[in-house]
């Protein structure tokens, strides 16, 4: 966090000291030679165009009249924009065009990491992320189905902010040699205008209730401002962390005598291995959380659930029987987390801990009910 808040340029030269940005930041050094399509990057690398961005976006009067604490977070979201460009930037060998598809969700995940080493505060770092998850979109949102829109840009608005995004966007199309930049532009200022209709632009999108919220996100085609009646039975707990991040003590402490559907107790007593092959596993914890489900009851379902995929087969079945869904994510400095795992009695392997980490990405409140990011540090 320091190193932007150093770093990010201020009155009265407004000036940016690319050097001292390359030495603090390795990710921005290995964007060094990494090319890009000519088409729309004759500027160079990416390396150059991150430069170029970062130089436009400190000129913006749009950034410039904005808080400090605004303007370090929009530093951070361009100078991290295209950093997953090294591990997604492909040549073909046929028409020899070089493509970088991917590069937004993959450098969703990869801000996410870089943050939370930095030390990031959760919502600060998953406003960064989200801006460079969507960082495209008001490049060509406009093309896409109204509803498709709409679940992006309220999605946005829930985690960042579509006028942050909006300036990201044109500090990345005027940081580069293109000759559709002047298009791009009209795309953006339309974006904004879409966004200001659908009351999303400067603020969270704002809906009827949690659950009318929940039920837009699920249902294709729902008409957002609909107050969805709350049939919900009963609360289901997801826990969403990594290993040794303190759920079982969470648990304990926020939940004692309300069933649990463990994954790892259910290894134990299949005597399955993290290892081994997973299904039967979580077939049990899926018919256990029915019996929960069918009986109105409450309960907690404790597992990594690091991944928007893997809780989605947990929050979709609660609520396909009117369960309300809360997600407590539990998360721990990176250091406190590997002495914790360390020192388990059965530590989960360093491999398996990185594999998991490059595919983190945090709950949103599109996921459920509540969503709340829960800091277990000592």
């Amino acid at each position: 966090m320091r190193e932007f808040e150093d770093l990010c340029p201020d009155a009265p030269g407004w000036t940016v000291d690319w050097d001292a940005v390359a030495a603090a930041f390795p990710w921005i050094r290995r964007l060094e030679g990494v090319p890009q399509d000519a088409v729309h990057h004759a500027e160079g690398d990416v390396a150059v165009h991150t430069r170029m961005a970062v130089e436009v976006l400190s000129a913006l009067p749009e950034w410039r009249s904005r808080t400090r604490e605004d303007r370090v977070r929009l530093f951070a979201a361009v100078l991290l924009h295209d950093a997953a460009k090294p591990y997604c930037t492909r040549t073909d060998p046929g028409t020899g065009r070089i493509t970088a598809h991917g590069h937004s969700r993959r450098g969703d995940l990869l801000a996410r990491r870089l943050l939370w080493e930095l030390g990031a505060p959760a919502a600060w770092r998953e406003h960064v992320a989200a801006l460079v998850r969507h960082h495209q979109v008001p490049f060509w949102g406009l093309e896409r189905p109204r509803d498709d829109l709409r679940r992006i840009a309220y999605r946005a608005s829930l985690l960042a902010s579509n006028e942050d995004l909006a300036v990201l966007a044109t500090a990345d199309i005027l940081g580069r040699v293109c000759a559709d930049a002047d298009e791009v532009l009209e795309n953006i200022a339309l974006y904004r205008e879409f966004c200001a209709e659908e009351r999303c632009l400067t603020g969270p999108r704002p809906f009827p209730s949690d659950h009318a919220r929940f039920t837009f996100f699920r249902t294709p085609g729902r008409d957002p401002d609909y107050a969805a009646y709350d049939d919900t039975r009963a609360t289901v707990t997801v826990l969403s962390g990594l290993p040794a991040v303190g759920k079982d003590h969470w648990i304990a402490e926020h939940r004692p005598g309300v069933p649990v559907v463990s994954l790892d107790a259910l290894r134990t007593e299949l005597g399955v291995a993290p290892t081994d092959n997973q299904g039967p596993v979580i077939a049990a914890a899926q018919e256990a959380a029915r019996r929960h489900l069918r009986a109105g009851e409450p309960f907690v379902w404790n597992a990594t659930n690091i991944s928007r995929d893997l809780r989605r087969q947990c929050t979709g079945l609660i609520a396909d029987y009117r369960g309300r869904v809360q997600i407590v994510a539990l998360e721990a400095p990176p250091e406190q987390l590997r002495a914790r795992n360390a020192g388990r009695r059965e530590p989960v392997p360093a491999a398996a801990v990185e594999r998991m980490l490059r595919r983190w990405e945090a709950p949103d409140p599109t996921e459920g009910h509540e969503v709340r990011w829960l800091d277990t540090s000592l």
